[in-house]
């Protein structure tokens, strides 16, 4: 190898998201709002979504007109 060997060590950094973002942040209200809405809509998601998970749309269509 020609040149100097740089080793990047500062490459990947580890550690949550929770540790890095500060709690005075404008997302973290965000984040709240979205987790609220996404918990409302729960028991819809239980509606549309299987136990093998999301029927494909052909499937839906398909009992929505009785096919």
């Amino acid at each position: 190898m020609r040149g100097e060997d740089l080793q990047q060590h500062e490459l990947f950094s580890y550690g949550s998201l929770e540790e890095r973002v500060p709690a005075d942040h404008p997302l973290r209200p965000i984040r709240t709002r979205v987790d609220e809405a996404l918990k409302a809509l729960d028991r819809r998601f239980d509606e549309i979504y299987d136990e093998d998970g999301r029927k494909s749309i052909l499937c839906l269509a398909n009992s929505y007109f009785h096919l």
